[in-house]
């Protein structure tokens, strides 16, 4: 049942039926980030994949993500859905100048695109982020899954990705050079 309070207005926040309606009608900003190991010369070991179970009941595996609120940089954003999504004690290492490597367009309908996503329209601007501390999985996430980038570039992995993060996912470790 959808929530019918009514938000801060100050918040960022819009309640249940303004995001719907708004959903029909506009993209929405997102930032997606590929949490990483990464050894001491800054070579990436390991690749984070959050294990949830999807609105329509199925285990998938996904990145983390979420919103841009109004008003909020995409540095706040990254961070905020990081900690959200991986636990205060992460520690998540942002970039100096947080540019990303890809750009994701989700489409409700068939598109040009790989992505999509049923509710919406969406732009996410995807980052590579190292973390350093530790992950305990919060909000609908299961659990955090630390892969070899071989593992996280397999098939098996990409098919168990939801709304074609598994290619977003490729994208992200070929922009860090550890595909071949």
């Amino acid at each position: 049942m959808a929530s019918t309070r009514t938000p801060d207005p100050d918040s960022g926040w819009l309640s249940d039926e303004e995001l719907a309606q708004v959903r029909r009608r506009l993209p929405i900003l997102y930032v997606e980030a590929v949490p990483v190991r990464v050894d001491g010369q800054g070579v990436v070991t390991e690749v984070g994949a959050l294990l949830r179970v999807n609105p329509a009941g199925s285990i998938t595996r996904t990145l983390v993500s979420g919103r841009v609120m109004y008003g909020e940089t995409l540095r706040d954003a990254l961070y905020r859905h990081l900690e959200k999504d991986l636990g205060p004690m992460a520690f998540p290492q942002l970039p100096a100048s947080p540019v990303p490597f890809s750009v994701a367009e989700y489409f409700p309908f068939p598109s040009p695109t790989r992505f999509d996503d049923d509710r919406q329209h969406a732009v996410a601007l995807a980052f590579v982020v190292p973390v350093t501390g530790t992950c305990d999985p919060r909000q609908d996430a299961l659990e955090l899954t630390w892969l070899t980038p071989e593992e996280a570039a397999s098939d098996r992995v990409s098919n168990e990705m939801e709304g074609g993060r598994g290619a977003l996912l490729r994208t992200a470790l070929a922009s860090v050079g550890v595909l071949p």
